[in-house]
């Protein structure tokens, strides 16, 4: 335990002093002269990180005053340290404490949007709020970082699909589909489909990390958009109850879904290479077109020493090249992939919505 303890950083703290600020940030182990770090770095300035979850909207709750402009030590996350670490992207996640449940999670829920609106306001030169693979990319050519609003919990549409379109119209792009009635152990009801088809027609994905396998199968065949993991690595390297069996890994592989690997030492490990070792695994068994990044930076979690933070990207970057990874297969691990299940979500819905009404569908009528 003592050893574990001394490879991983818990940050947050507001004695925190984050890595960025050494004056010659060391190679990892693997690169002592530091020419992979310097590769690393160039190959993300043109492909980015587009990070699939952040806690940053929950952390900044409980502060009184931050500027994440000039930079924030009580967080993870500021614009500096997103910079430092190449981050052209990032999933700012909607989740709730446990316990706030039905219209209690509905009001969180649109409180914590007027939050990140608030403060992607504040930050100008540094964020901006994006619903596409478009924007995303016009951010990133005009010097922002963009922001995309999700994942919320399921919870918080209160079983309404009315809920849903109105989440979507204030920028929702992404929804766990788990612990609800509709979407639970014994998989999705009726309802359920129905929420995965209208959130097909809105161009929302869907997040099945957390969800169970019976959850998951169903969400596989019925959605005609690309899913997501947004938690979860190979539980082949460590049994983590959000990981994926290969069996899984190689069917979200055949729909072209992306798993993204987080870098919490519950799920991957203490140690870079401990993440790096999933981030193969992945690639192995799913593809390279179907992996991703996700820092779970803020989000009460520990990390890493050497990915302590937003800014430590480029040390994980330059593992992946010293174990033989391709730039072209990096492009897609960092910005590529999201890029592409952006795209599709957009595409899905363009066509739903030539075929599909709104649904008018209620809980009562299709589970009761």
């Amino acid at each position: 335990m003592a050893d574990l303890q001394d490879e991983l950083h818990t940050t947050g703290g507001l004695d925190a002093v984050p890595d960025l600020f050494e004056d010659e940030p060391r190679a990892p182990v693997s690169d002592p002269d530091g020419t992979q770090l310097e590769r690393a770095r160039a190959i993300l300035t043109a492909h980015p990180v587009a990070d699939g979850y952040s806690g940053l909207p929950w952390a900044l709750r409980h502060l009184h005053w931050y500027d994440l402009e000039l930079g924030e030590s009580s967080v993870d996350t500021d614009v500096p340290r997103l910079r430092a670490g190449h981050v052209g992207a990032l999933f700012w996640s909607l989740h709730l404490p446990e316990g706030i449940v039905r219209d209690r999670a509905v009001g969180a829920t649109l409180e914590q949007l007027d939050l990140v609106k608030s403060v992607v306001g504040a930050h100008p030169d540094g964020l901006r709020l994006v619903c596409t693979a478009g924007q995303a990319t016009d951010a990133r050519h005009c010097g922002r970082i963009a922001v995309l609003l999700g994942p919320a919990q399921a919870a918080a549409l209160d079983d309404s699909l009315g809920v849903l379109r109105a989440l979507h119209s204030l920028g929702l792009r992404v929804l766990t589909l788990s612990g609800v009635s509709w979407a639970g152990e014994t998989g999705l009801t009726r309802f359920g489909e129905e929420v995965v088809r209208e959130m097909n027609r809105l161009g929302v994905l869907a997040d099945l990390s957390g969800a169970s396998t019976d959850t998951v199968a169903r969400v596989l065949a019925v959605s005609r958009a690309p899913v997501l993991f947004t938690r979860s690595a190979a539980r082949a390297l460590r049994p983590h109850p959000a990981n994926l069996p290969d069996d899984l890994l190689a069917g979200l592989g055949a729909a072209k879904g992306l798993c993204m690997v987080p870098l919490t030492p519950e799920q991957t490990g203490p140690s870079v290479r401990a993440v790096a070792d999933h981030l193969d695994h992945v690639r192995e068994v799913a593809g390279p077109e179907c992996v991703g990044l996700s820092g779970t930076f803020d989000a009460g979690t520990a990390h890493p020493q050497d990915l302590a933070d937003a800014s430590r990207y480029p040390h994980l970057i330059a593992e992946l090249l010293h174990r033989g990874w391709t730039e072209s297969h990096i492009a897609l691990l960092t910005w590529g992939n999201v890029q592409r299940v952006l795209r599709g979500a957009d595409f899905t819905a363009r066509a739903a919505q030539q075929r599909r009404r709104p649904s008018t569908a209620n809980i009562a009528d299709l589970d009761g």
